[in-house]
């Protein structure tokens, strides 16, 4: 992969050396997506406060949630093109500065419209951010081990930000307010920005910087119907008009944005990319991974509050070694990556997940968190650390330059779109699962139903996992020396 720098101005080497300076670089571009993930979960615990506070009704509370979701899902493909040709470091250090006020607007707002307005501006700049935020982080650590490491971290954060959402959540909702769960991300914005100015060397690609408009408004309105499909069929059903149309609009957006791109001359998504079966595989099983894994938090939330009448803070706790779980797996799929490459660590972590999926099937009304609910979570938890790392990596094996961010920009697409679709799914499956159990057993309390529905999508989620594992011990077949380039450009 050849890298064309414009810093001419070699950056400063720091106290403790290059490394140092790599690690600063690494902690920034954490941080970044520490950030993004945190934000994908962060106001859940928090949602019935604000709901009360803003006076925001049950039918729209959802957008809460989704308008993140929405623009950050819709516009990553274009995100990864404007960072690759405008440069990855403005684009980062853009989309850091704009998430930052976009928190800020959002922890100030007086209305539900303010309030929905900030999490899709959030979406929009976290969109610009974290392709650029993967491409330097394969620009920049181009040795073997120390590429592992720095993907490893990255995937810990990937697959455990979202948890420490919950727990940071729980704790600024019960000792401070649930403004405070978007309000803090703007100082971390601001100081990683101030940081990516200091430490990280600008990279673009070489060649034309036209950009495929037509494909960018298929693409961004095609996924936005698709997830909004997705979540009128929770809230309406499958049958109703307005989910049967946006989904009819979606299909036809994205079968257009797939001819335009297989003729368009400067391509948003260059088929190439995709069709790759190491990096289609990875795509793919992030896209199945993102589907199961959303839901899970939604639902052990749902579960932890409402039936074992945990609060805000405990939930957030019992969320704990959920993250605990994704760290260890990380960091033992990081030193394992160079050793036994990434297809063996991929479908270990797979069946894991999808072996404490199972186990959270057997909770109930009377069980207790530590003997049915803390087992999966941490078996879980630990398979989907062992994941994240070799599947970031195994999605730029081979890419070129000017690949690079729609290739980064494609493994947190096809998170974010999963968990948006994996969510609307599966609480349309709980819902009916529930109706259909109070319809069979008559004289079933609500509170069993309600378990019904839960372990009916746990089931569901561990099958995907299942298919997610079957398709990476296919797909994939990259050696553990693919995983580094052959060479870089001096950083």
């Amino acid at each position: 992969m050849s890298i064309t720098s414009t810093d001419a101005t070699t950056p400063p080497d720091l106290s403790g050396g290059a490394a140092s300076r790599k690690g600063l670089i690494l902690l920034v571009i954490v941080a970044a997506q520490l950030l993004i993930v945190l934000d994908a979960t962060i106001v859940n615990i928090a949602l019935p406060t604000a709901q009360k506070a803003l006076d925001i009704s049950d039918a729209d509370r959802q957008w809460i949630i989704t308008a993140y979701a929405l623009t950050f899902g819709g516009l990553l493909l274009l995100g990864g093109r404007i960072a690759d040709f405008t440069g990855r470091k403005r684009a980062f250090i853009i989309g850091l500065l704009g998430f930052a006020a976009a928190s800020a607007f959002g922890g100030l707002a007086q209305n539900e419209i303010m309030l929905f307005g900030a999490r899709a501006l959030q979406g929009a700049f976290g969109a610009l951010m974290a392709p650029a935020a993967l491409s330097l982080l394969t620009v920049t650590f181009t040795e073997e081990k120390e590429r592992a490491r720095a993907f490893g971290v990255y995937g810990a954060i990937a697959g455990g930000g979202g948890a420490v959402g919950l727990l940071l959540g729980g704790v600024l909702t019960e000792y401070a307010s649930w403004r405070w769960t978007l309000l803090i991300s703007t100082p971390v914005a601001i100081i990683a920005a101030l940081g990516a100015v200091k430490y990280i060397s600008e990279s673009k690609a070489e060649g034309s910087t036209r950009y495929d408009l037509p494909g960018a408004f298929t693409s961004t309105l095609g996924l936005v119907a698709l997830v909004y499909g997705f979540t009128k069929a929770a809230s309406d059903g499958w049958g109703s008009t307005t989910t049967i149309v946006t989904l009819v609009i979606a299909a036809a957006l994205l079968v257009a944005f797939i001819f335009i791109e297989l003729r368009s001359s400067h391509p948003l998504l260059p088929m190439r990319v995709i069709l790759d079966g190491n990096r289609g595989g990875s795509f793919l099983a992030a896209l199945l991974l993102g589907v199961a894994i959303f839901g899970v938090f939604l639902f052990l939330t749902l579960y932890l509050q409402q039936t074992l009448g945990y609060s805000a803070l405990k939930s957030g706790v019992a969320f704990l070694p959920f993250t605990i779980g994704i760290v260890a797996g990380a960091t033992i799929s990081a030193q394992l990556q160079t050793k036994i490459g990434p297809r063996i660590l991929m479908v270990t972590g797979l069946v894991l997940g999808a072996v404490g999926m199972v186990l959270l099937t057997g909770i109930g009304t009377d069980t207790s968190y530590w003997t049915h609910v803390l087992p999966g979570c941490v078996i879980l938890s630990f398979g989907i650390g062992l994941v994240f790392g070799p599947m970031s990596s195994t999605a730029l094996v081979g890419i070129a330059d000017h690949d690079a961010g729609v290739a980064g920009a494609l493994i947190n697409t096809t998170q974010q779109v999963g968990g948006s679709l994996g969510t609307a799914l599966l609480n349309t499956i709980v819902t009916s699962a529930i109706a259909g159990y109070l319809v069979d057993h008559k004289s079933s309390l609500p509170a069993v139903a309600t378990i019904h529905g839960y372990t009916t999508a746990f089931w569901v989620s561990a099958v995907v996992i299942i298919v997610a594992a079957v398709a990476s011990g296919i797909l994939i077949k990259a050696k553990r020396d693919d995983l580094a380039p052959a060479s870089h450009a001096a950083m």
